[in-house]
């Protein structure tokens, strides 16, 4: 197929003969491609029930313009037209590593910022890799700059792997356990408290023990929003029963007086975490709140993209729990120093989504550093349309896959339409 993806294992016994690290030796890179890929999404399950809370809806006008996820349009029902892109790199031998699905954005960024700085090198120096677009994108240390850089080095990854044929978890040092504890993370699913109890015993009977809600009120709701969130919370507990565990989040929405009220009401049904309270940057209110809470944990770093911006949080013992993105922190050359940071801590680091690069890096973690996977049903689900290898948990965990890189083979039906372009070579 035009868009197979080669292993490598027979490129790189060749090149095994030569040293990887002479110049004249060495595998190089030698190609970037972005492939857009179209598809059909044939779901029949719920979406898009309700959105979460946004620190931007103290504006009501933008609040009212916000498109619906994953799928914007719901009104011609399924099968649902969806697109992803991937980013492919090409070696001089003739292997190749792939990641994705990633957003247009991540190619635009990679294209202006990464790709030429690709060609060249030898695939496996993932660390001078990563250091050389770390100081090249110097104006994008955070954000959408560094969301690309992490795509870069998940495909890097994604290709070593490929070469020494075997599962990338390990090639860094795993595997830790067989499988991983995954939680239900409810996104994009009615808050409504009649539809919250189903749901939760819903996934209760799939074998999940724990479960994640996004509450849909913040501080501008006033007293009504705050009764609200805690009937969401209430209902979730009281479908649930006392053995599951039960996280909320706010998605850096509400401020440390509505966060320490909550937290105070709630009480009674135990939440595991509150997860995002504050904004990103306010490490102070972080730290505040994890001095004052009393009966839950406070979880944040989702919105951090380097091993700085976490020990940040680290120095000011602002968090109970990190939850860094595996696909935006700087994939898993960073996250590995970041799980480091983390382990010298004592402060467990539950990735943010992630998918298969985050179950790679949790199999090499052990169980105290790394001791779940979040699992967004509807996101996870969208993706796999693109996915040979899907990732589902089965009776509440994930097994760690037997397949070498990081499971981004492309399906070898269901894509209807492929456009690629080189972004450098």
């Amino acid at each position: 197929m035009a868009w197979a993806i080669i292993t490598g294992i027979d490129c790189f016994r060749q090149h095994c003969q030569k040293n990887l690290f002479e110049e004249s030796g060495f595998m190089k890179i030698d190609r970037v491609r972005a492939l857009h890929l179209g598809g059909q999404w044939d779901y029949h399950e719920p979406l898009g029930e309700a959105s979460m809370t946004r620190p931007v809806h103290i504006y009501p006008e933008l609040k009212q313009r916000e498109r619906r996820w994953p799928i914007a349009d719901l009104s011609s029902g399924p099968p649902y037209p969806v697109e992803a892109h991937f980013l492919v790199i090409d070696t001089d031998a003739g292997a190749s590593g792939m990641f994705g699905p990633i957003s247009s954005e991540d190619i635009f960024h990679i294209e202006r910022y990464f790709a030429e700085l690709l060609i060249d090198e030898n695939p496996h120096a993932v660390e001078r890799i990563w250091d050389k677009m770390y100081r090249h994108a110097i104006h994008g240390r955070k954000g959408t700059p560094m969301m690309a850089l992490s795509k870069v080095d998940l495909a890097l990854w994604d290709l070593k792997g490929r070469l020494l044929d075997a599962p990338v978890y390990v090639l860094l040092g795993g595997p830790s356990r067989s499988r991983i504890r995954a939680y239900a993370s409810m996104l994009g699913y009615s808050v409504e408290p009649d539809m919250v109890a189903e749901r939760a015993k819903q996934v209760i009977a799939n074998g999940f023990t724990a479960i994640k809600w996004f509450l849909p009120c913040d501080p501008k709701d006033g007293e009504p929003g705050l009764r609200r969130n805690l009937t969401v919370i209430g209902a979730a507990r009281d479908a649930a029963g006392p053995d599951v565990d039960l996280m909320f989040d706010a998605w850096n929405s509400w401020d440390v007086p509505y966060t320490l009220r909550l937290a105070e009401m709630a009480a009674e049904y135990r939440p595991y975490w509150f997860e995002e309270p504050v904004m990103a940057d306010m490490i102070p209110q972080y730290a505040e709140l994890r001095r004052s809470v009393r009966g839950v944990r406070i979880s944040g770093g989702e919105h951090e993209y380097t091993r700085w911006g976490i020990k940040a949080l680290l120095d000011a013992e602002a968090v109970h729990i990190l939850q860094p993105d595996v696909t935006w922190a700087g994939g898993l050359t960073e996250m590995t120093k970041i799980c480091a940071l983390a382990s010298a801590a004592n402060i467990p680091v539950i990735p943010h989504h992630g998918e298969w690069a985050s179950t790679h890096l949790i199999g090499a973690q052990t169980l105290t550093t790394c001791p779940m996977q979040e699992w967004l049903f509807q996101a996870g689900r969208y993706t796999n349309v693109f996915r040979k290898h899907k990732l589902e948990p089965v009776n509440g965990y994930i097994d760690l896959p037997d397949i070498p890189g990081l499971c981004t083979d492309l399906p070898e039906t269901g894509i209807e339409t492929m456009e690629e372009r080189v972004l450098a070579s």
